[in-house]
């Protein structure tokens, strides 16, 4: 009764298991089941549920130094209780314009979806693998507690773009405006190069330019890449909360001002329409070396 997703059957097996385990927390990725699941299991839990989070604390001290670097707030002369040990929340609000930090005092566990790539891969640890202990806990599933069948899975034959798995990512901004289509293909074929995959600030994807699931940042995906290119982004916060911690990132804008140089790696204040055509035949011409 498990094997295909079944809202009513996944929700009384978790639901059972929380209520005999009682966690403090309970997290589910902010996937399109993990989305369905979430808010089912939080009514019959009577919890709190904050949905697609992007930042997750708990000790008062790392929740500070979050709020040092990702935010305009003066945390230095505010009272904060250290010994504090909810689970800490941060979601965009209002479109992304804001950051809101929600946290669940009174009901347990404290519930939230998680966006795909907000939280790091750690690199294996032995030790730690051979310290994690598997437990089954025992449920019970009868036909009565399923209210809904399932009578066919037809899955979508469009292709997503896998940005969360990319090592490469071109992404292009609202400096493509001049020429779109010219631009996109220009991300196209510099990702190619790399072996990437095209993406886009949210201002591509409002204007239509570009698809939802091409979309880095708060509002979209968050991404760890080895090597971010960001083409005509001016690096609003919304964005570069998506892709700050990328291994490298490159920027190229005509705005030597603008914000995506702050973190950039390597800047270039130049034509985007001009210097990517530059750097993909730099790229090829040192594959072709090799």
């Amino acid at each position: 009764m498990l094997s295909v997703y079944n809202t009513d059957a996944y929700a009384k097996v978790i639901c059972d298991v929380i209520e005999e385990l009682k966690p403090e927390a309970f997290l589910i990725g902010a996937t399109n089941i993990g989305r369905d699941l979430a808010p089912r299991c939080a009514a019959r839990l009577h919890t709190g549920l904050c949905a697609d989070c992007t930042h997750l604390d708990i000790d008062v001290a790392n929740y500070i130094q979050f709020l040092r670097e990702a935010s305009t707030l003066d945390v230095d002369s505010q009272k904060w209780d250290m010994e504090d040990r909810n689970l800490k929340m941060t979601r965009p609000a209002f479109g992304g314009h804001l950051m809101a930090t929600i946290i669940c005092p009174r009901f347990r566990p404290c519930m939230a979806t998680v966006r795909p790539g907000v939280m790091k891969k750690n690199p294996f640890d032995q030790a730690k693998a051979d310290a994690c202990v598997i437990e089954k806990p025992a449920f019970t599933l009868s036909e009565a507690d399923v209210k809904t069948e399932v009578t066919e899975v037809v899955k979508a034959a469009k292709k997503l773009v896998d940005l969360i798995g990319a090592d490469f990512i071109v992404s292009v901004g609202r400096g493509i405006s001049k020429d779109v289509e010219g631009g996109i293909k220009l991300a196209e074929e510099l990702a190619a190069e790399l072996g990437g995959v095209v993406g886009g600030s949210r201002a591509t994807i409002d204007s239509g330019w570009l698809s939802a699931d091409h979309q880095v940042g708060q509002t979209g995906k968050t991404v760890h890449p080895k090597v971010y290119v960001a083409l005509g982004i001016s690096g609003a916060i919304q964005h570069k909360a998506g892709m700050q911690d990328s291994e490298c990132i490159i920027a190229v804008n005509k705005n030597d001002t603008a914000p995506i140089f702050e973190i950039a790696d390597y800047g270039i204040c130049g034509d985007l329409f001009k210097v990517t055509p530059l750097l993909t035949e730099a790229i090829r011409a040192t594959k072709a070396a090799k």
